[in-house]
């Protein structure tokens, strides 16, 4: 994979700490508690794989975890260690470190987790189902992971692929034109569901799911645009892969036909 190909993650992150708000932390808390609602996160220790802008590794110190955060891209990591120098500078209970989950020397050399956290992380490391592999092993018996995949959607898949291609390997002038399009073209398209909805079934519309996890609409929108490498898979294939090495599913929202992603909570069966 050449340089060129790979979305800089980091960049996009560090301008979203600057919308970073007591908010938006307490709405990323409520996330992690939402999600995993059977269990106490206080005191458990918590892996955060690709931890971006570090919002969510924040999230869970604040909730009481002992956090370890890591990153492929360094920016990201300065990111986390940004928000750490903020709110738990010198505190032992919150590591962070540059690491690549494709790794294995890395892998072994870190410790299993009672909770390990990857969201919208591993469809982008080139190897999808290796990161799965590498993620599952840092899981402790009875340990929790929750993870978001991109879906599998076929030939809709393909076309995105090659839009995140073409954006990654042009120019300011047509990156910023992509970002304009699909600003316009997701907005009109919530509208006119909206409309649909309210109109013919009376239905009250939610707030996006996104913006309620405490994240921000247009660092979204420019991740999906640029993120790259990009790999897709069903729910099916991640159910069968986890039951396979003994994991039990707790939690399951999927996205059905749709682009997006699929979420899951599996728990780790006591061997």
């Amino acid at each position: 994979m050449k340089n060129n190909n790979r979305f800089l993650f980091g960049k996009n992150w560090k301008n979203f700490l600057k919308k970073v708000n007591s908010k938006k932390i307490k709405v990323a808390e409520e996330s992690i508690k939402d999600y995993i609602y059977f269990e106490n996160i206080k005191g458990k220790s918590f892996l955060d794989i690709g931890c971006g802008s570090g919002l969510f590794s924040l999230a869970a110190k604040n909730l009481g975890a002992k956090v370890f955060s890591f990153d492929y891209d360094k920016e990201c990591v300065n990111c986390a260690k940004i928000l750490k120098n903020k709110f738990y500078k010198n505190n032992s209970k919150w590591k962070i470190t540059q690491g690549d989950i494709l790794n294995n020397k890395f892998i072994n050399s870190i410790e299993k987790f009672d909770i390990v956290y990857s969201w919208g992380v591993l469809h982008h490391t080139g190897n999808l189902w290796q990161a799965l592999e590498n993620t599952s092993k840092l899981v402790k018996n009875e340990g929790i992971i929750f993870i978001s995949l991109y879906n599998n959607q076929g030939f809709y898949s393909k076309i995105w692929s090659k839009i995140k291609k073409t954006y990654n390997n042009s120019n300011f002038l047509v990156k910023l034109s992509l970002i304009t399009f699909f600003y316009i073209f997701f907005h009109l398209r919530s509208f006119i569901i909206m409309l649909f909805k309210t109109i013919f079934f009376k239905t009250k519309v939610e707030n996006n799911k996104d913006i309620s996890r405490g994240m921000d609409w247009i660092t979204d929108l420019i991740d999906w645009i640029g993120g790259y490498p990009f790999e897709v898979s069903t729910p099916d294939e991640i159910f069968e892969f986890f039951h396979n090495k003994g994991f039990i599913l707790k939690k399951l929202k999927t996205c059905r036909n749709g682009h997006g992603c699929n979420e899951f909570v599996f728990k780790k069966a006591n061997k």
